[in-house]
């Protein structure tokens, strides 16, 4: 297991490159290029060691895996920051609507600006095809059984994908609001993604994830007639553990919203 988290990560992660169709000589417009996946090393997965730990010790290892996290993280963070690049971590539960928001995003934004994807998921290209379709760049990590993407992932597929300078790179975590919170990955802002069909109780369920986020987007607003969801109650949930957070109702299917999105974006991915 994770000493951090307890995920089983016995299986390698493993990278994919998928070229965007018209993305360079010998990639013709409709066509999606799939590269062999290769492996990539992930410090705190394969451990290498029994589980019959004192409490204490497992608590050590990992702290030892958060601080060497923090520090690739770093690193990350300072690549991405001399070459102009900026990096958003995207996050939420499975089934949120994140994979959509961002087609929609890479769709109406990407003639006027490069925007790159790191896609995470434990299995399966699926996601990553359909943001390869939309006209972005991407790179998939299958964290076989492991439950988040982490920076040492992270640093793997930013050198697969080579985002241009200057640009904007999408990492779209693993669906989970539990795990993905605590990993640092070298990102400028942190995006959380909820929809309505959820529950409006799910920033005091996870409190660590809406913490840290820089902008909450409560997606599937079109859906709001058919369910019980308070959004006044949900706002005040989420600015109760991050005071003045921007919260922006948004639906990705059918569009309402997406400008105050777009607009957040210009914000967050200005300057160095």
């Amino acid at each position: 297991m994770c000493e951090t988290c307890g995920c089983d990560g016995g299986d390698a992660a493993r990278l994919t490159t998928l070229t965007a169709p018209g993305d360079g000589p010998g990639h013709p417009a409709g066509h999606i290029h799939v590269h062999d996946p290769v492996p990539v090393p992930v410090p705190g997965y394969g451990h290498g060691h029994g589980h019959g730990h004192e409490d204490g010790h497992v608590m050590t290892l990992g702290q030892k895996v958060l601080a060497r996290n923090d520090d690739l993280a770093g690193r990350n963070r300072a690549w991405l920051a001399e070459r102009g690049i900026a990096a958003l971590n995207v996050m939420s539960s499975p089934g949120s609507g994140k994979t959509t928001l961002l087609e929609r995003t890479v769709a109406d934004l990407s003639p006027d600006r490069p925007i790159s994807v790191i896609e995470g998921d434990q299995e399966t290209l699926l996601d990553a095809r359909r943001l390869a379709a939309a006209g972005a760049r991407t790179v998939q990590v299958n964290t076989g059984a492991g439950c988040h993407l982490d920076a040492a992932m992270v640093a793997g597929a930013l050198a697969a994908l080579a985002p241009p300078d200057g640009s904007t790179v999408f990492v779209e975590n693993v669906g989970n609001l539990v795990c993905p919170a605590l990993f640092d990955l070298g990102e400028r802002a942190r995006v959380v993604l909820m929809s309505v069909t959820e529950g409006d109780d799910k920033p005091l369920k996870y409190p660590h994830m809406f913490r840290g986020a820089d902008v909450l987007l409560l997606n599937k607003t079109d859906l709001l007639p058919h369910v019980d969801f308070d959004v006044d109650a949900c706002r005040a949930a989420a600015r109760r553990l991050c005071p003045g957070l921007r919260v922006l109702p948004v639906s990705a299917t059918r569009g309402d919203g997406l400008d105050a999105w777009y607009d957040w974006l210009a914000e967050a991915t200005a300057g160095p």
